[in-house]
């Protein structure tokens, strides 16, 4: 007998009816009594993570984005606070005008109403989403992935134990079965959820895109280049592209592919040796190839082929690819980039600025790590995502990006 989620969906609706209007001193008391919470109970919510990474091989690249320790947790209570800080976008006017026959119009932010996200073995997916949801009056349909459902369960247990101490409806965070099938529900909840935001790679964005009758805000995947300019500074190049590469590889903003000016050959080895600490494998073009044969470890180092260009490696690798300018390094990223983070490495203000321009991606980076793409570090508090795409958000997904607006329109008896 086929199981039927419409009861999941039907309480989000009912609790989006009295969400707005939770005091938001209530609202942050929340935030932070979930946060001191997760940090308390710390204990439970590992062991509930233990049984996750049992099933799954710790070469797996998603092994890392579902490990969670004591020092995750603290970083993911802390975001919480961050957001629990924030100032509340909600109602906030964003223009106002009076019309010559008299009526007032004003604009302001209102929340998106249900918002469902779909995320892989991320549990700090969780709780970040949750934060943002309940900071903007949104109700978050949860669906995680199988992976993580342990831990899953376990974040989701904290935050309805916090919401029944404060007699507050559950359903404002509502944590779908892991099972496939309730994916399938959520994406044909017509009339129940408002906006889909699939977190995950590249072939759940696409799967979600295809299959939604819901609209979505395509999020996640990262296929990020970082070129290095004949005018870029060696140390600041060498730091650049090591902190890009290895400071977290399962995450988005990890850097893919080195594109290297063919007159910087010389400087490469020097370059990616600090990346042989790590063990980075390196899938490198003739040119790039023979510059660092002999100074980078044999056993690292590899041909590149075509299907190394344009890959999301979220591991411990990364391809390398001669240009002859800024030009051809462009061509390089319009061809192969996923649209979230670009960098360059140069110190030709006249490179720079046509690089930041031309690049269409959510973020652009002149000498620094796109490591920085994240919510946190924009001074959002937290993410929900980084959208990769135009329509109502691009880059890091904060407060205001889960807002729309409505017009509010006060007259005195005007008739049209």
């Amino acid at each position: 007998m086929e199981k039927d989620y419409s009861i999941y969906f039907e309480n989000a609706v009912k609790a989006s009816r009295t969400i707005h209007r939770l005091a938001k001193e209530t609202v942050n008391t929340v935030l932070n009594e979930v946060a001191d919470q997760v940090v308390a109970r710390a204990e439970s919510i590992l062991a509930a993570n233990q049984k996750d990474l049992a099933r799954m091989s710790a070469d797996d690249p998603k092994y890392d984005r579902l490990q969670l320790t004591a020092a995750r947790l603290g970083d993911m209570a802390l975001e919480m606070r961050n957001v629990a800080a924030l100032d509340s976008p909600l109602g906030e006017q964003i223009s106002a005008d009076t019309l010559p026959n008299g009526l007032d119009l004003t604009k302001i932010r209102v929340p998106l109403g249900v918002i469902g996200v779909i995320y892989e073995a991320r549990p700090n997916v969780t709780l970040d989403v949750f934060s943002l949801c309940f900071k903007t009056g949104n109700i978050a349909v949860l669906k995680g992935g199988s992976d993580a459902e342990f831990s899953n369960i376990a974040l989701t247990k904290v935050i309805h134990d916090v919401l029944e101490s404060r007699h507050i409806d559950v359903s404002v965070a509502t944590l779908l079965p892991a099972e496939r099938e309730a994916t399938a529900a959520l994406l044909n909840a017509v009339g129940f959820v408002d906006v889909l935001i699939p977190r995950g790679s590249q072939s759940l964005i696409t799967y979600v895109r295809n299959n939604s009758k819901i609209p979505v805000i395509e999020t996640g995947a990262g296929i990020v280049h970082t070129y290095f300019d004949q005018s870029g500074d060696k140390e600041k190049g060498k730091g650049i592209i090591f902190n890009s590469k290895t400071r977290r590889v399962s995450v988005c903003n990890s850097l893919d592919c080195l594109l290297v000016h063919s007159a910087r050959l010389s400087d490469l080895a020097e370059l990616i040796l600090p990346l042989a600490d790590k063990s980075v494998q390196i899938f490198a073009d003739d040119a790039a190839f023979a510059a660092v044969e002999g100074s980078y470890p044999r056993e690292l180092l590899y041909h590149a082929s075509p299907e190394d260009y344009g890959t999301e490696f979220l591991d411990y690798k990364m391809a390398i690819k001669t240009v002859d300018g800024l030009e051809t390094a462009l061509a390089h990223i319009s061809d192969h980039s996923s649209r979230h983070s670009e960098a360059i490495v140069a110190e030709d203000e006249d490179i720079i600025n046509t690089f930041l321009n031309a690049v269409d991606a959510a973020a652009v980076y002149a000498n620094a790590s796109t490591a920085f793409t994240d919510g946190g570090q924009f001074g959002l508090g937290a993410e929900i995502g980084i959208s990769t795409q135009k329509l109502h958000a691009r880059g890091p997904m904060g407060l205001a990006e889960l807002t729309s607006y409505k017009w509010v329109v006060r007259g005195n008896g005007q008739i049209r």
